[in-house]
């Protein structure tokens, strides 16, 4: 019996790549920014899967995601699948800090210093 998945699961393979080549125009920006290790030399994925939830950046050796909430967040359907999420992926010892967009694009530099702190001192 195969043991399963846990990381970029093959069955959502489709849907991350679909999700990477159509951006949002913060996740794009953000990207701009911690990509190729511009953000203290820290690697970071970007619409990587863990189970059955794709994380908008994940940093492997912080066990750290930023997820970037935009309009889809603000329901009630939206607030339980966080929640759901959330509680998955921290039951395996990885945090995630969250972020509005308007956050970003008000205060880029206080949203990069919110995410070094939360990276700590690797």
């Amino acid at each position: 019996m195969e043991k399963e998945r846990i990381y970029n699961n093959k069955s959502v393979k489709c849907l991350r790549k679909e999700l990477r080549n159509n951006p949002t125009p913060t996740e794009s920006a953000l990207w701009e920014l911690l990509r190729a290790g511009r953000l203290d030399g820290t690697k970071w994925r970007r619409q990587y899967s863990i189970g059955k939830y794709i994380v908008d950046f994940y940093c492997p050796k912080a066990r750290l995601c930023i997820e970037l909430d935009g309009d889809a967040h603000y329901s009630m359907q939206g607030d339980l699948y966080d929640l759901n999420r959330d509680e998955y992926i921290n039951s395996l010892g990885i945090s995630i800090i969250r972020f509005e967009n308007r956050e970003f694009w008000e205060a880029p530099e206080r949203v990069l210093l919110a995410i070094k702190q939360a990276l700590g001192n690797l």
